[in-house]
């Protein structure tokens, strides 16, 4: 792999897919790898990925080092130099590629390009990533971490959580993050944390550092477990549902807080506008051997036939949570983003509202760490509903992620709140007392 041109070709096409189309990260991995089909082998597959989530996470630091490096700025119509430049920074420090292999590659993809003012910065490249070799060091601690949050990001963080915080958010974000499984709640945990060669945490999850390809996993085709980052899973628990009750989940696929549900006992019904999104739902249960009520429908537009004492919206957000596995989002999202999401968050938190009976639980997440999709709808709708009140989330709760706990009753989990992190959620639970 590390003399061959080909994977780094792919690796470059994931990269300006997530960059300058705005794709996801899995489905631009998807795209490239279908376009390089069978030149790609399995190790192939993994080598791109590696390389290209590896960079993301480390653009920013890319980025200061690359122009550290150049007293002539590269100009905005150089995007693929930049590009072939961050490749070869991240295989000299953080992959273990030779270095005359990252820098030739580099070189060679360089001068292969179809424009000539392209092409004659291959000494220029060469020069750069053999100067970073030698200052390694030098090069491996220089740049903050800090700086592979975009400005807007930060500024928002800060006022939020405080600089601390947010440097520790920024460190959290650097690694490729373990696997978390959720397990049918009848099955013994560690028998199963033995099997899958994982450590169980303090909610029952079992957390996989090196998992490889789930589905060559044990379990995965007897459906006794799906994945499920610890923080997602904390949902559907604070929701309260019992065995027989009905649970209505909103904007519920792919489906692991259903599959939650349906494990304990409850009648559910999964709700969502994308057919797309509820066929991957669909998948799952029967994987799991799981079965829900699955409706299309925009939930805010979603009329029940009946009664459902247990309402869990899981509302589309700017998922700045969940960089930790999807580093693409820091790109990919920006201020005017939050503002349009946090439109859509209160037109379903109202339409959830209205579908809850008195006496009723409503929990509301969001996998943002934004205060715009969290404490201020939560804030704006007790101001503006006098009917809802909070059932407040108390940290008995929650053993092992007290400090996830609000003082007002809400939950707001950090990626640097547990060791090995976890995805940041808002979490609100909500009851009505009047309508």
């Amino acid at each position: 792999m590390a003399n061959d041109l080909t994977g780094r070709w792919a690796a470059l096409s994931f990269l300006e897919k997530m960059l300058d189309e705005h794709l996801p990260l899995d489905q631009a991995f998807e795209q490239t790898c279908h376009h390089y089909g069978d030149k790609l082998s399995g190790q192939d597959r993994g080598f791109v990925r590696h390389l290209g989530t590896t960079c993301m996470r480390r653009l920013g630091q890319m980025d200061a080092m690359i122009n550290h490096c150049t007293p002539n700025k590269l100009t905005s119509k150089q995007t693929t130099i930049r590009n072939i430049l961050r490749l070869g920074i991240t295989q000299l420090l953080y992959m273990a590629v030779p270095a005359h292999a990252a820098v030739n590659s580099a070189v060679k993809m360089t001068d292969k390009q179809k424009n000539t003012s392209d092409r004659h910065t291959k000494g220029m490249v060469n020069a750069i990533l053999r100067r970073i070799d030698r200052e390694h060091e030098k090069f491996s601690t220089k740049f903050s971490p800090n700086l592979n949050i975009p400005k807007w990001l930060k500024a928002s963080w800060a006022n939020r959580y405080g600089a601390e915080a947010v440097d520790k958010i920024a460190l959290s974000l650097l690694d490729e993050p373990p696997l978390d499984f959720t397990l049918k709640p009848q099955l013994d945990g560690a028998v199963w944390a033995e099997k899958l060669g994982g450590t169980i945490l303090p909610n029952g999850s079992i957390r996989v550092e090196k998992a490889g390809l789930v589905q060559n996993l044990p379990g995965y085709d007897d459906g006794i477990w799906w994945i499920q980052d610890v923080a997602a899973s904390l949902p559907a628990t604070l929701l309260g549902a019992k065995e027989g009750d009905f649970v209505l989940d909103l904007c519920a696929a792919p489906g692991g807080k259903a599959a939650q549900s349906a494990a304990k006992g409850c009648v559910v019904t999964a709700v969502d506008q994308s057919k797309r999104r509820l066929r991957r739902l669909q998948e799952n249960m029967d994987r799991l051997k799981l079965s829900c009520d699955v409706v299309t429908s925009d939930a805010g537009n979603y009329k029940p036939e009946k009664e459902f004492p247990y309402i869990l919206l899981d509302a589309p957000c700017s998922s700045t949570g969940t960089m930790r596995r999807h580093p693409d989002v820091s790109r990919s999202r920006g201020p005017g983003d939050i503002t349009a999401l946090a439109e859509i968050q209160t037109r379903l938190l109202d339409a959830a509202v209205d579908m809850m009976p008195v006496g009723g639980v409503l929990l509301y997440c969001v996998c943002s760490l934004q205060a715009e999709e969290g404490p201020d709808q939560i804030k704006a709708l007790l101001n503006r509903n006098a009917a809802v009140k909070r059932k407040g989330i108390n940290v008995a709760e929650l053993p092992g992620f007290e400090n996830s706990v609000l003082q007002d009753g809400d939950v707001q989990t950090l990626p640097h709140n547990y060791s090995g992190g976890m995805d940041g959620f808002f979490m609100s639970r909500l009851t009505k007392t009047a309508d």
